[in-house]
């Protein structure tokens, strides 16, 4: 798919999640047939002609300047992650992406992962898995035992039965996953892996294929997550994601868990099992 038809998803699926009424706008049956606002309405909103933002709709309209993107922004109350997805699919002069680049991780970050005592990874582009470190595999996912190409947060939590066992707030999780993966593809849209990674998660996932639809961005950052792991059982958990300064695309993900609770007891005997020989 195009940018500009990408463009024009996203718009449509930002229009029709807002709510007419939080605008002061008629909301009864008889005057509104779909949900969110008309065409019209946000135009009027964004300080546009109705023709031009149906171009953009429409996927006929290119070069859009940064007045209009700032007003589509206000107009829709983009919050930061999504405006930025906005830039990315309406930028004029995208570089573009004959085929997928192979990511590397430096020697000294692995070594870096080795010596956290934290569950860790580091995730590429479309949350491929880069690199990890023990207690990071031990948390969830076997990493080591993955081939390189499905080791894939979207595909392992969409295509693997025992996501759903681990996770126990699966719904919640499954949107968050489905919104970064969405945030991660504005900035290359043209790479033909994303293209077919979405068709595998599409056709594996009706869940994935539904929450795709609704076109939820928002980049990895931190938050909490319940995770049920085979060896100590629950864990509540806290993550906190950190961009690499000299490599954007890879993130530094660390988990950890609240001093003295429950959780950061079993995190310390999940540690304890891993550093022992006979499970090495």
């Amino acid at each position: 798919m195009t940018d500009t038809a990408e463009l024009g998803d996203f718009l449509k699926a930002r229009r029709a999640a807002l709510d007419p009424a939080d605008l002061g706008l008629p909301t009864g049956f008889n005057q509104r047939r779909v949900a969110g606002l008309r065409r019209e309405e946000l135009a009027q909103l964004a300080g546009i002609s109705v023709d031009y933002y149906t171009r953009l709709e429409q996927g006929r309209a290119r070069n859009v300047s940064d007045a209009v993107l700032e007003s589509l922004s206000r107009a829709l109350r983009l919050h930061r992650d999504e405006e930025t997805y906005l830039r990315n699919l309406a930028a004029p002069k995208r570089k573009r992406v004959a085929r997928p680049r192979a990511q590397r991780v430096r020697p000294e970050l692995q070594t870096m992962l080795n010596a956290l005592h934290s569950p860790a990874f580091v995730f590429g582009r479309y949350l491929d898995v880069l690199a990890w470190n023990s207690l990071g595999s031990a948390l969830s996912f076997d990493f080591a035992a993955c081939a390189p190409g499905e080791r894939n947060i979207p595909k392992m939590f969409f295509l693997d039965e025992n996501a759903r066992e681990m996770h126990p707030e699966w719904e919640t999780v499954a949107k968050e996953v489905v919104a970064n993966l969405r945030s991660e593809s504005g900035k290359y849209p043209d790479d033909p892996y994303l293209a077919q990674l979405v068709g595998e998660l599409s056709l594996g996932s009706e869940e994935f294929r539904k929450l795709w639809a609704k076109h939820t961005v928002r980049e990895k950052a931190h938050a909490w997550k319940v995770m049920i792991n085979p060896i100590v059982g629950e864990l509540r958990l806290r993550y906190e994601t950190l961009r690499l300064p000299d490599d954007p695309d890879q993130a530094l993900v660390i988990y950890t868990a609240e001093p003295g609770s429950d959780s950061d007891r079993a995190l310390g005997l999940l540690a304890s099992w891993v550093a022992d020989p006979a499970h090495a």
